[in-house]
């Protein structure tokens, strides 16, 4: 719908792609654009200097909190607030969703 009224108000607008390569100059047919952004995906995709990967164990100052103590959280828990950070509604937590 509201493609429809822009196209009403604006017009027909032909698009086109420019894409610029890694020597400055500008492309704009179509099979050099592909080309272009596959030669710098596959730069930036496939890392070949990596020798080793390790895993780090994170220790946090806190313990985790029981099945329990989560249970009581969600019984204190107020309804018809609205959500917070997570935008989780507390019915739906409440609810077991």
């Amino acid at each position: 719908m509201y493609r429809g009224i822009d196209y009403f108000k604006k017009g027909y607008q032909p698009k086109t792609n420019i894409v610029k390569n890694q020597k400055g100059f500008l492309f704009s047919e179509s099979h050099r654009v592909l080309a272009s952004s596959r030669d710098h995906f596959s730069l930036l995709l496939n890392v070949h200097g990596v020798k080793e990967v390790r895993q780090i164990e994170i220790h946090t100052a806190e313990p985790q909190p029981c099945a329990f103590e989560l249970e009581q959280a969600v019984e204190k828990l107020k309804s018809c607030r609205s959500p917070v950070i997570d935008q989780v509604p507390s019915e739906s937590i409440k609810a077991g969703g």
